[in-house]
């Protein structure tokens, strides 16, 4: 097997996977690819490159990998794609607001205030406004993120809430350029 391996990964491939584990102090984490096979390093450099400093633990990924004399490694990010959150489970923050004005809320482009995954919030502020969003955890993990650091530029959307302005999603800052 390991041999199959060699000889499929010795040119760049592209994979599907799941984010196993990433941690963006250590500057690395793992992919599983739904083929199989062994565990595919993600450098936070290679994150880095797609826009991200950060992606959620069980985050659907598109992937071009290389075998190096370290393993197999991502070499690109190709997509991310939110982890699966179980059907009807709301944040308690968004209960009773329509889904639908939350999908409506136009993607805008803004940048961390600060952010603290212990405390398990942060804000951050529209580009030309000085108005603080409220940025949830889960909010940033059913986006496909895992952590922010300030000065971040990102994109957000944002509706009124019970805590203020608050974001309903949170993407890399390329999703809120416009596409010609």
């Amino acid at each position: 097997m390991e041999t199959q391996l060699k000889q499929h990964y010795d040119e760049a491939q592209h994979v599907l996977g799941k984010v196993k584990w990433f941690d963006p102090v250590k500057g690395f984490g793992f992919v599983i690819a739904d083929a199989g096979g062994p565990d595919i390093l993600l450098h936070a450099n290679v994150l880095r490159n797609f826009g991200q400093s950060s992606v959620a633990d069980g985050a659907c990924i598109e992937i071009t990998v290389q075998r190096t004399d370290r393993g197999v490694q991502a070499i690109e990010v190709l997509k991310i794609s939110p982890p699966e959150v179980p059907e009807g489970l709301p944040l308690a923050d968004f209960e009773g607001i329509d889904p639908e004005i939350m999908r409506a809320a136009p993607l805008e482009p803004a940048r961390v205030k600060w952010f603290d995954k212990a405390k398990g919030f942060g804000f951050a502020n529209i580009f030309g406004s000085s108005d603080d969003i409220f940025i949830h955890i889960e909010v940033l993990r059913r986006s496909g993120l895992a952590d922010l650091q300030a000065g971040e530029a990102l994109a957000l959307r944002k509706i009124p809430g019970k805590r203020g302005l608050m974001a309903t999603e949170v993407w890399a800052w390329e999703a809120a350029l416009p596409t010609s």
